[in-house]
């Protein structure tokens, strides 16, 4: 079974994408921010990565360049609903110039989910 970790510090978010998640058929871990996401890949590494990309302590650009660093094969899936001075198209497309294997805008269906996850293990 293929295993997803997701990392967001949004915890009604969080919740709902790990239960969509689920629903598609995937185990799920969730952590809260880049710092635990590196703990929980040290610990298990998972088969594709959901990450928000703007969190406290280590955000999901700062989780995205040290796994590149680590030159870490584990695909990546960005998400970004933005805040009032970083747009989320800003986030998205930092986060496709590091490498990422797909990108999503918060809210998204769970058929664009869907899509990005297939894209993402091809």
């Amino acid at each position: 079974m293929i295993n997803v970790l997701i990392v967001d510090d949004d915890e009604l978010f969080r919740a709902m994408l790990e239960e969509m998640v689920r629903r598609e058929g995937y185990q799920v871990r969730a952590v809260t921010n880049g710092n635990e996401a590196l703990l929980a890949i040290a610990r298990q590494p998972p088969d594709l990565i959901i990450t928000d990309i703007l969190m406290p302590e280590k955000d999901g650009i700062e989780l995205i360049a040290e796994l590149a660093q680590r030159d870490s094969r584990i695909p990546i899936i960005a998400v970004s609903g933005g805040r009032r001075a970083i747009s989320l198209e800003f986030n998205l497309e930092s986060a496709a110039l590091m490498g990422v294997r797909a990108t999503l805008p918060k809210p998204f269906t769970r058929d664009a989910l869907r899509r990005a996850i297939a894209e993402a293990l091809q």
